[in-house]
């Protein structure tokens, strides 16, 4: 069983019965990236009234969005399990007060419609872009691991999203292993094919991860947050032709791209909870054994539960 402590019995309030606005005081400082959190709350009507409450920062990938959390440039942001347990190694003062969680299908290693490459097999000794520490990089450990293959089996290239698509359209890699909407991007609008995808391979959790100081500081704000979260991906599921209206022309893609990710992934708003943690301590076991962590960690330690009536409340509304 998770516990978080004293805190468990300060947050309990927020979330249940009616919501709560903000306190008057500084906005709580949010870190996205392009689509992400902010496009659901702003597409579900969540964030009406409140707009004030939260200062914004986009990020290109969520390397650099853990990086401010390391420096206190921003106090929460939602970030993949990689770059999460990366981060936490590395020493970064933040936890996990709420998880997301999806179909993992639409992590995957693509190729060209036209590549010789049908199975991890083929791509032996060939180049896969991906960013390092992201969960596409988790996927590439995983398959590889499951096909009892060795790290050098291919060969990495390690390289932010825009410039991984980039690399992968002009031919420079074999395969990219990336998330979505890139998936179904390369799916729907040029063919590609999956020849590896992470259903059954990684858990499918990201995490919004907050800082310590501001868990201590900004607890009610962080809980109306996660509140907020909850209740537009629960209203995104229910909505996915509407969300995918919206989330396209705030993206210029296509809506048949976002309505092919949105229906495989179902992605949803979780407490921290006893399968969370079993789920984050597998990744760490895998990083681990792929000698990317080289400290003991323990995800019960990275893990703070106390949030999880603020997110029943969201899910429920």
């Amino acid at each position: 069983m998770i516990l978080s402590g004293a805190a468990l019995g300060a947050g309990l309030s927020t979330g249940l019965g009616a919501p709560r606005l903000l306190r008057a005081q500084t906005p709580l400082r949010v870190g996205d990236q392009r689509g992400n959190a902010r496009a659901v709350m702003e597409a579900a009507g969540v964030l009406k009234g409140v707009e004030e409450r939260f200062a914004w920062s986009e990020f290109p990938a969520a390397a650099p969005l853990v990086e401010a959390l390391n420096a206190g440039a921003i106090d929460t942001g939602l970030v993949g399990d990689a770059p999460f347990t990366f981060g936490a190694a590395a020493g970064v003062p933040a936890k996990a007060i709420a998880a997301t969680r999806e179909n993992r299908e639409g992590l995957a290693i693509v190729v060209p419609k036209d590549s010789p490459v049908r199975s991890l097999d083929d791509l032996k000794g060939r180049k896969i872009a991906t960013g390092r520490g992201s969960i596409g990089h988790q996927l590439v450990l995983a398959a590889l691991e499951e096909a009892g293959l060795g790290t050098d089996a291919v060969e990495l290239v390690f390289l932010l999203p825009a410039d991984a698509k980039a690399a992968y359209a002009r031919g420079a890699v074999d395969a990219w292993s990336t998330w979505e909407p890139y998936v179904s991007q390369e799916e729907v609008l040029a063919g590609g094919r999956r020849v590896v995808h992470g259903g059954q391979l990684t858990p499918g959790l990201s995490f919004q991860a907050a800082r310590d100081d501001a868990i201590a500081a900004r607890r009610d704000d962080l809980a109306e947050f996660v509140r907020r979260l909850a209740q537009a991906r629960a209203w995104a599921n229910a909505n996915i032709p509407a969300y995918a209206r919206s989330w396209s022309a705030l993206m210029n893609i296509p809506q048949p791209v976002a309505e092919h990710w949105f229906a495989r992934a179902r992605t949803r708003v979780v407490p921290i909870d006893d399968s969370v943690a079993a789920d984050e301590q597998r990744n760490i076991d895998l990083y681990t054994r792929a000698r990317l962590v080289r400290r003991r960690i323990a995800a019960a330690d990275l893990l703070d539960a106390s949030f999880t009536e603020a997110i029943r409340a969201g899910n429920a509304a």
